[in-house]
Order: structure tokens, then C-alpha cells, then sequence
């Protein structure tokens, strides 16, 4: 799809926008019952991705402000953006990497996302599937001293889970099937403007993307090994979010700035390019 083209079930609307940016970035944490926080993801949505110039992300980001705002994330940070990182899993042949690169309509992703190394932040277990053009994505909040025995295929004691325990055992029967397992972590700083309508559209600029080939079950930012991917070098991943309706405003600006949609996987682009740098992971075979 190029240009103004939509993903297949998606409809064109004007939308209202909010004002107040009170959610988590792809999440809502909500009390279920006392001391229990559980993390809930959008259930669905879709999502249209651009590689763009730093001239255009300028233009872009002047455009979209009087539909959008900050997140309140962003707004935290002095220089109104936030680090993450993501530690990916995969069987070891890699079929996940090998089902995004070859563009399979139906598969899914698993990784651990963090936003920073402090140990009493929490760390989320994260699937992201995807059928045919739409993304589903579900989310389990878990505390960091708890990630590897997690990863072992263990199970908490009742009172340790602070995220919804089936979500942790969807997790891990998904890593079963597959056999995966840490193989990169992948680290980039995010631009994130949203609005709080019922739409809930979320427009992202991620830079400085990097990877770091690992088999240590670890969701870490400061660690040695990083190196700096190609794709974001002179560029910007922007990414466009919506669960239904495609305002018309958002088409004006993907028709002014000439954007084209393109398939752009972090994940699959990273253990593409360790390949070719000769890092320690698998050559990838399909």
C-alpha cells in the first residue's frame, strides 16, 4: 500500500480529538482488586509504518500538533523523549524472524519491554500478533527480579503476580510451542503524540535504533555490545496508530509529505544485519 491507501478494514472518519494524555503507552493499568495492578493493551488496532528524513519528521510533528499532544511520558522527560528496550525471543532456527521477513499475514512476535534498568520498575511480557492487517497485542506487567525464572517456564507464587497470571501463562505456552528463547535486545528513544478519544490515535517517532545480540534473559538499556542500525543512521521510524477510524487529517498529511507505507519489522532488520556484521547470531535460512 502507498501513499493515502488503508489497511483493509479500516474507515475514514474525521475524529474528534482529547486533551488529556493519561495512558501508558499502549496500555492501561487498571486496579482489578487491592494490590493487584493489571495491564491492559489495546485489544486491537492497526498500525501503518514510514521510514521518513529528520526534515520531514520536523514537518510532520509541526502538523500533527493541533490534533495531538505529548504523551505524558514525553512530557516527563527534558528532552520530551524516552528511552526503550526490548528483548526478543525466538526459536533457534529463528522461524519468527523467518514468518516476518518472508511477510507471513498470521504470526506473532514475543518480547519483554522495558523502559528503564532501575530494578522496582516493572518489565512487560508482551505478544504481538498479527492477522492479516491487524495487530493484536497482549500485555502482562511483571517486576524485574521475576524475568528469568519466568523465562525458565516457572511460575510465581500467587501473591508475587502484580499483572493478570493468565497473561503470564499465555506467554509462556507461546514459548513453548516454539522452543524460543533470548536472542537480541533492541533499544531505541521514542517521540509519541496521542490524543484520548475513543479512536485512540497515537503517532510515534522512534531514532537511535540499535541492537545488541544476546542470549541472557536480561531487559537491559546499559549493557556492552550495542550497535547502531543502519535504518535510523540520517532517519526516523514513524509510525502511525489507530483502532478503527482514519481521520481525514491523517490522510492530508500522509498525501502532503508524500509518505510511502512500508513493512519495517525492528526485530527481523536487526537479525538481518548482525548477520551480515558477523555477530554470534544464526545465519538466517528460509
Amino acid at each position: 500500500m502507498f501513499e493515502g491507501d488503508l489497511p483493509k478494514g479500516a474507515s475514514t472518519q474525521k475524529q474528534n480529538t482529547g486533551r488529556h494524555p493519561g495512558r501508558d503507552e499502549d496500555n492501561v493499568k487498571t486496579a482489578e482488586k487491592p494490590g493487584t495492578l493489571v495491564d491492559r493493551t489495546l485489544a486491537c488496532r492497526f498500525e501503518m509504518k514510514y521510514l521518513i528524513s529528520e526534515a520531514q519528521a520536523e514537518g510532520i510533528t509541526q502538523f500533527i500538533k493541533p490534533y495531538l499532544q505529548l504523551d505524558r511520558y514525553c512530557k516527563l522527560q527534558r528532552g520530551g523523549v524516552y528511552p526503550i528496550v526490548s528483548l526478543y525471543l525466538d526459536s533457534p532456527d529463528l522461524r519468527l524472524c523467518k514468518e516476518s521477513m518472508t511477510g507471513q499475514k498470521n504470526r506473532f512476535k514475543l518480547r519483554i519491554r522495558g523502559y528503564t534498568d532501575e530494578p522496582d520498575y516493572p518489565r512487560f511480557f508482551e505478544i504481538k500478533r498479527r492477522l492479516n492487517n491487524i495487530i493484536i497485542k497482549s500485555r502482562a506487567r511483571i517486576m524485574d527480579r521475576d524475568v528469568r525464572a519466568l523465562l525458565a517456564g516457572l511460575s510465581l507464587p500467587p501473591q508475587d503476580y502484580t499483572t493478570d497470571e493468565n497473561a503470564i501463562n499465555q506467554f509462556q505456552l507461546y514459548m513453548k510451542s516454539v522452543n524460543a528463547g533470548p536472542i537480541v535486545l533492541i533499544r531505541y528513544m521514542r517521540q509519541a503524540f496521542e490524543d484520548d478519544s475513543e479512536n485512540r490515535v497515537r503517532v510515534t517517532f522512534d531514532r537511535k535504533l540499535c541492537f545488541n545480540v544476546t542470549n541472557k534473559p536480561e531487559v537491559t538499556l546499559d549493557s556492552p555490545g550495542w550497535q547502531r542500525h543502519s535504518l535510523t543512521i540520517g532517519g526516523v521510524i514513524l509510525e502511525i496508530k489507530f483502532t478503527a477510524r482514519y481521520p481525514a487529517w491523517l490522510s492530508r498529511m500522509v498525501a502532503f509529505f508524500g509518505l510511502r507505507q512500508q513493512s519495517i519489522s525492528k526485530y527481523a532488520t536487526s537479525i538481518e544485519q548482525s548477520c551480515r556484521l558477523g555477530f554470534c547470531a544464526p545465519y538466517v535460512r528460509w
